[in-house]
Order: structure tokens, then sequence, then C-alpha cells
């Protein structure tokens, strides 16, 4: 493609020189900008990491509660279990139920 057929291509498309030009002196701004740039993340607010920090302590405290809360469903469980054995164990020495 020689540079006639570039030029008629860019007109066509709606691209002027003026406008790769100015296209160009951004890339080069944002390439310097990305250059002077300390490398690594940037540091969090401090509020910002105490609201992390909650939010990670809200989710192990909610798993901690869900695991407590079988516990105790196991345990009246186990506790009715237990209640009905030792019924089934009185009745059957002849003892009367409590």
């Amino acid at each position: 493609m020689d540079r006639d057929d570039k030029g008629a291509l860019l007109r066509r498309e709606g691209l002027y020189t003026s406008l790769i030009s100015e296209w160009r002196k951004q890339r080069d701004r944002g390439a310097l900008e990305a250059l002077a740039a300390k490398p690594g993340r940037a540091p969090l607010d401090p509020v910002e990491r105490e609201n992390v920090r909650l939010h990670q302590r809200v989710e192990r405290l909610e798993g901690e509660l869900g695991t407590a809360r079988r516990v105790i469903e196991v345990q009246g469980k186990l506790s009715a279990l237990l209640e009905e054995l030792a019924t089934d164990s009185a009745l059957k020495t002849g003892g009367e139920p409590k």
C-alpha cells in the first residue's frame, strides 16, 4: 500500500494526521506517567484497610456462628436421644418414667 492509498484509507475512515498526532502525544504522556509511577500496588487508605480487616473478621465470625449453631442442634438431638434411652431403660427395669 503506497502513501496515497494510506491517505485515502485514513480520510475514508475519518482519521486525519492531526488526530493521529494527538493520539501519539497521549500515548507518550501515558507511557511517561507509567514509567514515573512507583512499582507495586498503591498503598491502601487506612479506612479501606480497616474495612477489609473488618469484612474478613465478619466472615470468620459468621463461619464460627454457623458451626456453633450446628453443634447446638446436635447437642439438642443427642439430649433428646439420651432422654429417650433413659426413659426406655427405666421402663424395662420397672421404674417410672420421668
